[in-house]
C-alpha cells in the first residue's frame, strides 16, 4: 500500500553517500606526491591513481541508471555505497602502486553505481514544481564538498599519512548506509529487458574513448592515441545506430532528446564538467608553484567559492522556480566565465590574492545558478519510468565533459609553455607543490598558466548558449505527480 512520506528525508540520506563521492574526487589530488614519495611511483604510475577512477566512473553510467529503474534505486545505491566503501579501506591498506590503481578502479565502479539514483530519487519523489529546492540542496552539497577536500586532504596528509584520505570513507560510509536503508524510500521497480549489445557497444565505445583522451599526453598524442579516439568515436557511433533501429527496449531511449531542454542541459552540463576540471589544474599550479602556497594554503584561496555555493544554491533553487528556466543558469555562465577571465588577467607573480578571493566568491555564486537549475530542468518532463536512464545519460555528459576537460588543458598548457619559451612537458595537477618555480622564468610561466585559463572560459560560452536556448517548461504536473513512495520494493526477476 503506497505510503506518503516526506521525500526531504531521503535526500538528506542520499547526499551523506553523495558528499562522499564528491569529497573523495577532490580529496586525492592533494595526497598525489605524498603518494609518489611513499610507494616509489613516477608521475604516469600516479597519474593511474586518478585515471583509473575516472574510467570506472564514465564506463558504466549508461547501465547503472538503467539497473535504478530495474532494481529500484535504493538497492543499487546501497550497492554501490558498499562497494565504494569497501574499496576505500583497501585504498587506504594498499602497500604498492599497482594495488592502489586496483582499489580506485573498484572505487570508481562504487561510485558509478550510486550517482545516477540520487538525481533518479529526486527526479521520482518530488513534483516538478519542488524539484529546484531539492536540486538546490544536492548543488550546495557539491559546493560544501569542494571546500572541504582539498583542506581536509592537506591536513590529513599532513598530520597523519595519505592512507587516511580513504580511510576516512568508511565511517562515513557506514553512516551513509544506515541512514539509506532507514530514510530512502524503496521505489517501485519497472521491469526492463537489458539491451545486451547495448550494453556491450557503450562499454567499449567509452572506454576507448575515455583512454584515449585520459592517455593523450602520456603517448604525446601519437597516432595510436588517434586511432584508439577514432576507434572508440566509431564505436559509439555504432552504438547510437543500434540504440535507434532497437524497436524493444534500448540502453538509451533516443526519445529523451526530443525533449529540447534534456538535450541542451546535456551540452550545457558537459561544459561544465570540462570547466570544473580544467580550471582547477593551471590555478593550482599558480598558487602552489608560482605563489609558493602548501596544498591546504592553495585550497582556502577557492574557499569562498564553495561557501558561496553551499549558502546561495538551496536558496538559487527554490527561486529559481518560479523564473524561464533559461534566466539563471545562463546568467550563472556568464558569471563564471567572467570570473575565470578575471582569474586569468591577475595570474602574475606579485598580483593581490584578495582579487583572487573576491572572483572566487563570484564563482560560487555562479555555480550556485548553475548545478541545481540545470538538474532540475534537465529532468523536469522525464517520465517517471525513464528517470535511471535519464539520470545516467545526464551523468555520463557530464563526466565525459570532465575526461575532454582535462586533456584539452594539459595539451594546452604544454603549448603555452612552449609559445613563452619554456622547454618541457606539461605539468599535471598530481604534479603540483613539487617545489617552486626558478624565479628567472617566473614570469614566463605565469603567463602561460594565466592564457591556459582562457580555456575554460571560451568552454563556458557554451553553457551560455545552450542554457539561453531553453523553452518554458509545460504545464506542472498536479499535486502529488512523480511521489512514488511504497513500503516495499516491486523486485521483478
Amino acid at each position: 500500500m503506497p505510503t506518503q512520506r516526506n521525500p526531504w528525508l531521503a535526500l538528506f540520506a542520499l547526499v551523506v553517500g553523495f558528499f562522499m563521492i564528491l569529497l573523495d574526487m577532490t580529496i586525492v589530488a592533494v595526497a598525489n606526491p605524498a603518494i609518489m614519495r611513499d610507494l616509489q611511483a613516477d608521475i604516469s604510475q600516479v597519474i593511474w591513481v586518478t585515471s583509473a577512477y575516472l574510467l570506472t566512473y564514465a564506463v558504466p553510467l549508461l547501465v547503472t541508471g538503467r539497473l535504478g529503474d530495474r532494481y529500484g534505486p535504493k538497492n543499487i545505491y546501497l550497492a554501490g555505497l558498499a562497494v565504494f566503501t569497501a574499496a576505500s579501506l583497501w585504498c587506504g591498506l594498499s602497500q604498492t602502486i599497482a594495488m592502489l590503481i586496483a582499489a580506485r578502479a573498484v572505487q570508481g565502479l562504487g561510485a558509478a553505481l550510486m550517482t545516477p539514483q540520487t538525481m533518479a530519487v529526486i527526479t521520482r519523489t518530488f513534483p516538478p514544481d519542488r524539484r529546484g529546492a531539492a536540486m538546490g540542496l544536492w548543488g550546495g552539497v557539491a559546493g560544501l564538498a569542494t571546500l572541504v577536500g582539498p583542506i581536509l586532504g592537506g591536513v590529513l596528509v599532513d598530520g597523519l599519512s595519505w592512507e587516511w584520505i580513504f580511510i576516512v570513507n568508511v565511517p562515513v560510509g557506514i553512516v551513509a548506509f544506515a541512514l539509506a536503508v532507514w530514510l530512502v524510500p524503496a521505489l517501485p521497480t519497472h521491469p526492463h529487458k537489458f539491451d545486451i549489445p547495448g550494453v556491450v557497444l557503450s562499454g567499449i565505445g567509452m572506454f576507448l574513448l575515455v583512454f584515449g583522451i585520459q592517455e593523450g599526453n602520456s603517448y604525446d598524442w601519437s597516432a595510436r592515441i588517434w586511432l584508439t579516439i577514432a576507434a572508440g568515436l566509431i564505436v559509439l557511433g555504432l552504438f547510437v545506430v543500434n540504440q535507434a533501429r532497437n524497436t524493444g527496449e534500448p540502453l538509451v531511449p533516443l526519445g529523451l532528446f526530443r525533449d529540447r531542454n534534456f538535450a541542451l542541459s546535456n551540452v550545457a552540463i558537459a561544459a561544465m564538467g570540462a570547466t570544473v576540471v580544467s580550471v582547477m589544474v593551471p590555478a593550482y599550479f599558480y598558487l602552489q608553484a608560482v605563489r609558493e602556497m602548501s596544498p591546504t594554503r592553495s585550497a582556502l584561496v577557492f574557499a569562498p567559492m564553495a561557501i558561496v555555493t553551499g549558502f546561495a544554491a538551496p536558496l538559487v533553487g527554490k527561486f529559481a522556480d518560479r523564473l524561464h528556466p533559461r534566466i539563471v543558469p545562463t546568467a550563472g555562465f556568464a558569471l563564471f566565465a567572467v570570473s575565470i577571465f578575471w582569474w586569468s588577467a591577475i595570474m602574475t607573480p606579485d598580483s593581490n590574492i584578495a582579487w583572487f578571493l573576491a572572483s572566487a566568491a563570484l564563482a560560487g555564486f555562479a555555480n550556485a545558478c548553475i548545478w541545481a537549475p540545470l538538474a532540475s530542468t534537465a529532468t523536469h518532463n522525464l517520465a517517471v519510468h525513464q528517470a535511471g536512464a535519464g539520470a545516467g545519460v545526464y551523468n555520463t555528459t557530464r563526466q565525459v565533459g570532465s575526461v575532454l576537460g582535462s586533456a584539452a588543458i594539459s595539451a594546452l598548457i604544454a603549448a603555452r609553455l612552449s609559445a613563452n619559451g619554456l622547454a618541457g612537458g606539461a605539468p599535471t595537477a598530481e604534479g603540483v607543490g613539487n617545489g617552486p618555480i626558478p624565479p628567472q622564468i617566473l614570469s614566463e610561466f605565469s603567463t602561460a598558466l594565466g592564457e591556459s585559463m582562457l580555456l575554460p572560459a571560451a568552454i563556458l560560452l557554451v553553457g551560455v548558449v545552450a542554457s539561453a536556448l531553453f523553452v518554458r517548461h509545460g504545464a506542472a504536473a498536479p499535486a502529488g505527480a512523480g511521489i512514488e513512495l511504497t513500503k516495499t520494493d516491486s523486485v521483478s526477476a
